[in-house]
Order: C-alpha cells, then sequence, then structure tokens
C-alpha cells in the first residue's frame, strides 16, 4: 500500500509530509520503498519525530514538479478489530498523564461545545466501551457520508450539516468521547477493502481510537463495523497533528493516488520503484 503525490511549485517551497509508516504493536513492517523525485540537494530533506510518535519529512523543494511515491508492504493482523464490549471506563484522575491531553478540545474537536448533548444523549449509557459504541452507533446513522466539508470543517459544524466523510466521522467521535471524559485520539491510515465490497477510488482514510481499560481501542464511525487490514500511519489530537501534506507558500497538489491492497506472501513490491530510487 502507499501514494503518489505530484505537486506543481511555482516557486523554491518548504513542504512536511507525514506519510511513513512505523512498527506499531502487531503491525510489521517487511519492505519499504520511496522516492522523492528530482533528487533532493544536500540538506533539504530530514526526517524528525514529533511529540506524538510520527514521523515527519521536512523538504525545500525546487521549483517545478515534484513527485513523491512511497510503497511499503506489511503484515497485519489477519483478524477483524477487537470488540471489548465490557471494557470500563477509566475514571479521570486514574489516566496516565500522557493521555490527559486527548479529554481536551482541539482545533477540530470543540469537545466543550458537545457537552450538553453529549450527557443527555449517551450519560445514562454504563461501561465504558458501550458509551463509545454508541456515539458511533448514532453517528453512522443520523450522518450521511457525503463530500461537502473542507479542511477547516470543525466536528460541530459537521455534526449539524449531518453530511461528513471519515475525517469528520472521527472528528464527531473524538469530541463526544471528550465530553463524556473519555481520551480520544485521532488516526489516519489505510484502510483496504478486504472482505467488503470495494469501494474505488481508495484514499487515506481516517478513524480514532479510544483510551479503555489502560489501552487505545479502535473504532470507526464511518464504517461501523470490524474491518480486516488497519494500517496506522500517524495519531494525534485532530487532523491538524497528521495532515498527509503541509505546505507553505503557493503550491499546487496535481495529482493524488492512493492504494491499498491485500498480498500473498511472496509477492513483493514493484521493481521500478526499486530501480527509480537506486
Amino acid at each position: 500500500m502507499g501514494c503518489e503525490l505530484v505537486y506543481d511549485l511555482p516557486v523554491t517551497a518548504p513542504l512536511m509530509f507525514v506519510l511513513e509508516v512505523q512498527n506499531r504493536g502487531a503491525q510489521r513492517i517487511l519492505e519499504v520503498k520511496q522516492l522523492i523525485s528530482p533528487m533532493l540537494e544536500a540538506g533539504a530533506f530530514r526526517r524528525y519525530e514529533d511529540r506524538h510518535n510520527n514521523l515527519v519529512w521536512r523538504l525545500l523543494a525546487p521549483m517545478g514538479e515534484l513527485k513523491i511515491t512511497y510503497d511499503v508492504m506489511l503484515e497485519v493482523p489477519a483478524g477483524l478489530d477487537p470488540v471489548l464490549n465490557d471494557l470500563p471506563k477509566t475514571q479521570i484522575h486514574d489516566l496516565p498523564d500522557s493521555v490527559i491531553e486527548y479529554t481536551l478540545p482541539s482545533r477540530y474537536c470543540p469537545s466543550d461545545l458537545f457537552i450538553a448533548e453529549a450527557w443527555d444523549l449517551f450519560g445514562n449509557i454504563l461501561g465504558g466501551w458501550a458509551q463509545v459504541q454508541a456515539v458511533c452507533d448514532l453517528l453512522f446513522m443520523r450522518v450521511t457520508y457525503a463530500a461537502g466539508s473542507n479542511a477547516s470543517t470543525t466536528a460541530l459544524e459537521a455534526y449539524r450539516s449531518q453530511r461528513a466523510v471519515c475525517r469528520d466521522f472521527a472528528h464527531m467521535g473524538i469530541s463526544f468521547c471528550r465530553a463524556l471524559n473519555i481520551p480520544a485520539r485521532y488516526v489516519s491510515g489505510y484502510l483496504p477493502d478486504i472482505g467488503v465490497a470495494l469501494t474505488p477510488p481508495m484514499d487515506f482514510h481516517a478513524w480514532f481510537e479510544a483510551y479503555l481499560d489502560g489501552a487505545w481501542r479502535t473504532f470507526d464511525a464511518r464504517h461501523n463495523m470490524p474491518r480486516t487490514g488497519r494500517v496506522v500511519v500517524a495519531t494525534g489530537r485532530d487532523a491538524a497533528d497528521v495532515a498527509f501534506s503541509t505546505t507553505y507558500g503557493a503550491t499546487n497538489l496535481a495529482n493524488i493516488r492512493v492504494w491499498a491492497d491485500e498480498a500473498t506472501p511472496t509477492e513483493r513490491l514493484p521493481d521500478e520503484i526499486g530501480r527509480e530510487l537506486r
């Protein structure tokens, strides 16, 4: 799975990308190939780890066409997303310091504006997993998956419009959870069509994780069903922390292509990418 991004740059421009997959839990990298074309000058590319432990690329790209190709083969669990209906809700004072920030409002998740409705709708539901699942059930039934939002749309705006794409579903789920005092974080990654009907064209996907009983648990209000093959690229407070690209100055994303396919154990990544890298 991977992506190809093509930019037209009228001037030299700094860019940042959050594309690089890491080993996370049972998610294990088998092979990676990446290409940045044209080749950058010395010192024009570096990577760093942000405070959410995501790998970020920083580039100073020359004027003209810039193409970034990233392709990775991974091993992930063959089973469906775990469903753990009996998981309890952790009280705020028992939460680790490292997850407290995920109970607070953020740029796209104004959870303080969801508090009254969250407790009215879900306050009488016992159990952490049960509350979060009830949030996903409501969003899945009430909100239509459809274009209409943009890069500035907040969870509250999407909820009021009743139209959303995957990032909006994640933001709404996070906002309700935080309003219920459940830490929740945004996840960007890939979700191949395994065991479900194909839904081309493929794109990056977003879902959220709720912190329950000492660990981050996967929830996806967009699909609201256990799925196979999720690949995590990055996590953060909301989409602002994990945007696949951040550009400064005049830039134009001319083309984007994303793929995520199930592979057999003997498959390898395409040779042509390897030839370009050498």
